[in-house]
């Protein structure tokens, strides 16, 4: 599960890339200005128990102006309502996860992590595949999860305004590593946990983590990618940045065999994945939200924000709200854990909850803890955030 890879991957997902504009003034300011409230809480709304927060939240709204919220399990279901403030989970599927053992088919535990659309009936959608070696027998020489775990990022897409959501046969990857899964076995390899799909006008973006590779002439660097499209329902017309421009493909190595991949040049000065990006309405900037464990630039756990005008420069981390986080270890967690940070405007102009003005909410999962286990207790809550940007 998602939760289990970003316990694991802090350590690994070191500050790399392109510029990072340290010691400068801040971009923009954003100051909690009241408490917690309930979205969604396990124990009481749940229609089973694979409902659960376990992703940040995504949000867009349909024809009719009605908002669907993803950010679920991998038996994918939505919370719905006329506005963001009065949610509550629709116990239809959306989307569920075969479990299958054939790793060419993409269909083992699938999370919808992004979705787009421009009309509010058709959807397209970026999903967290997670294909879990380790629980189909004969598919990894291990038995230990995390040594097993092979990411793809994968395209899906509703055409019935989110109610349900199909993968393409074949399925289409928009980013994976360049090897099938038994390769490298022995560490977590491929891409996963993209961001929201957000735009500047004329292109949409996502930014999504990898483990990196080595390979002659492709070796991938580990890091956060920024990848590119001017049409989101064609999930193979994604490009990721590779310092000079937006030419990085990673195809389905299931199907595509022998070509040498460019690469993506990982952007700083996010430590592991992004939780969401927005853009704030009156100057134009790009905010974006993820969670750090402390150590190095990060003095505290919590939530940061760093802001950038173009994507490729963001400012230097500042805390958001201090808290154990799924980097940390939850033995000594008491008040248990927070993750999965996401902001949403319920005043947003785009359809897909892409754009901030001075106010918003920070979406984010409590995780209650029992001794050194983080239980399937977990909510999703919203705080009021004030925003202040300088031109």
């Amino acid at each position: 599960m998602i939760l289990c890879i970003l316990a694991g991957l802090f350590g690994l997902l070191a500050l790399t890339g392109t510029a990072f504009a340290a010691g400068e003034p801040p971009l923009s300011a954003l100051t909690l200005v009241g408490p917690a409230a309930p979205v969604f809480v396990a124990r009481r709304d749940a229609c089973d128990g694979a409902d659960v927060p376990d992703a940040p939240a995504r949000a867009f709204r349909d024809g009719a102006g009605a908002v669907a919220l993803f950010g679920m399990h991998y038996r994918n279901r939505a919370l719905r309502g006329p506005d963001l403030d009065h949610l509550k989970i629709d116990c239809r599927v959306v989307l569920d996860s075969g479990e299958r053992d054939d790793p060419a088919l993409y269909d083992d535990r699938s999370w919808i992590t992004a979705t787009w659309t421009d009309d509010g009936r058709h959807v397209a959608a970026l999903l967290h595949h997670e294909y879990q070696a380790n629980e189909h027998a004969g598919r990894c020489r291990s038995k230990a999860y995390m040594e097993c775990w092979y990411n793809t990022v994968l395209g899906a897409a509703s055409t019935d305004a989110g109610l349900s959501f199909s993968r393409a046969k074949p399925p289409v990857v928009v980013a994976g590593a360049p090897f099938r899964q038994e390769v490298d076995q022995g560490r977590h390899r491929g891409f996963f946990n993209p961001s929201n799909i957000f735009s500047d006008g004329r292109y949409r973006y996502f930014l999504a983590s990898t483990t990196g590779w080595d390979r002659p002439g492709s070796d991938q660097e580990h890091g956060v990618c920024l990848f590119r499209t001017e049409t989101p329902a064609d999930p193979a017309s994604w490009r990721a940045w590779t310092g000079t421009g937006f030419t990085a493909a990673f195809p389905d190595p299931y199907r595509t065999t022998g070509k040498r991949m460019d690469t993506c040049k990982p952007v700083a000065p996010f430590p592991a994945p992004v939780g969401a990006v927005v853009r704030h309405r009156g100057t134009g900037a790009f905010i974006a939200v993820f969670m750090a464990k402390a150590g190095g630039r990060f003095p505290q756990s919590g939530f940061y924000w760093t802001t950038s005008r173009d994507l490729l420069t963001w400012d230097e981390p500042r805390l958001l709200l201090a808290g154990g986080t799924l980097y940390d270890d939850p033995c000594g967690a008491g008040d248990g854990l927070i993750a999965y940070p996401s902001l949403l405007d319920a005043s947003a102009q785009g359809r897909n909850f892409d754009d901030v003005g001075d106010t918003a909410s920070l979406f984010y999962a409590t995780l209650a803890t029992k001794g050194c286990e983080i239980t399937s207790n977990r909510d999703l809550v919203r705080r009021p955030v004030a925003i202040k940007v300088w031109p």
